[in-house]
């Protein structure tokens, strides 16, 4: 098998890995927290990844973005390392795997990446300008051969084999602006950028209260968050797009699908899935090699041949001046 034949990210090819050409710096409040946070993105070495680095009294906790780190949460994907835990990671993730930057550095001073917007727009424009740097090893990627399922109830998400990476979601709610929606996004840069990555997210006015009872949502406003009522929203700048609800499912998803460590071609389909769903596929696609396949710059590679995940020194080979930050 030629490794160039098999399509990756709408397109016939085996890439560069990409980083940052420079630090990049945001700052907002958490959705779930309200805790404002500084976020700095900084380039990483080939085959690094996507590290989140927490920096705290006792020195730096470092937190690789994969599916063994990830912790149940509600309405939103978390990591955990050394007992610490930073929370709604999906967005700038998905930032990171839509304009396809595979190693970096996630630098936070609060358990919370800042909510922005409430979609991955803000992060998209901060790599923008933070500039795009091609490294000299070629990016592998993972290749589906047979189908594989993560359900639970009616509720599911399937990978099927295919030529380019596409998603095609659903999403279904009684609410008159939302109902039925469904989306096929084939993906690439161009597409992300201007179809998924202004997709905010969305809550219903009427459970607000109890989201607050428990804790969750306590950042949430109308700057980075469309929140429904009865029959409408309270948003007066409106909608970005009309089936905003479905492709911000979609941003969710791209990123929840970048804890896998590589990228991925297939086409999944999801119906009324989520973050929990989202994650125990790629854990069931983690535990059925079988059913891929490795693809690097030689070809194809068995499943047991590469892990997919990295190793990393204790100290990430990040750079001195981010460690010693606190």
């Amino acid at each position: 098998m030629v490794a160039e034949n098999y399509g990756y990210f709408g397109g016939p090819r085996l890439r560069q890995q990409q980083t940052l050409a420079q630090p990049a710096t945001c700052s907002g409040v958490g959705l779930h927290t309200a805790k404002q946070a500084t976020l700095i993105l900084h380039p990483a070495p080939p085959d690094t990844g996507i590290v989140f680095v927490l920096q705290g009294a006792r020195g730096p906790v470092f937190f690789d973005a994969t599916i063994r780190n990830v912790v149940e949460t509600e309405l939103c994907t978390a990591l955990r390392s050394n007992g610490v835990m930073v929370q709604t990671v999906e967005h700038v993730l998905s930032a990171l795997a839509g304009l396809e930057i595979d190693n970096v550095y996630v630098e936070l001073d609060a358990a919370e990446v800042p909510a922005m917007d409430g979609s991955a727009g803000p992060f998209v424009r901060l790599i923008r300008a933070a500039g795009i740097q091609a490294q000299d090893k070629r990016q592998p990627f993972l290749r589906i051969m047979q189908p594989i399922e993560a359900k639970e109830g009616d509720r599911r998400v399937v990978i099927k084999p295919a030529v380019s990476s596409r998603i095609t979601y659903t999403i279904e709610y009684a609410h008159p602006l939302i109902r039925r929606q469904s989306y096929m996004y084939d993906c690439s840069v161009g597409a992300f950028e201007q179809d998924i990555a202004e997709a905010r997210t969305f809550g219903f006015l009427h459970e607000v209260r109890e989201l607050w009872s428990r804790g969750l949502g306590k950042g949430g406003s109308l700057d980075n968050t469309v929140v429904l009522s009865q029959d409408g929203i309270l948003n007066e700048s409106g909608l970005r797009f009309s089936d905003e609800f479905v492709r911000h499912k979609i941003l969710d998803l791209v990123g929840d699908l970048a804890l896998l460590g590589v990228p991925i071609v297939g086409h999944l389909i999801a119906d009324r899935s989520g973050h929990a769903l989202h994650t125990k596929l790629v854990q069931e696609i983690l535990e059925q090699p079988d059913k891929w396949m490795l693809i690097n710059a030689e070809g194809a590679a068995a499943p047991e041949s590469r892990p997919l995940y990295r190793s990393h020194p204790a100290a990430h080979t990040i750079p001195l001046h981010v460690q010693a930050q606190v």
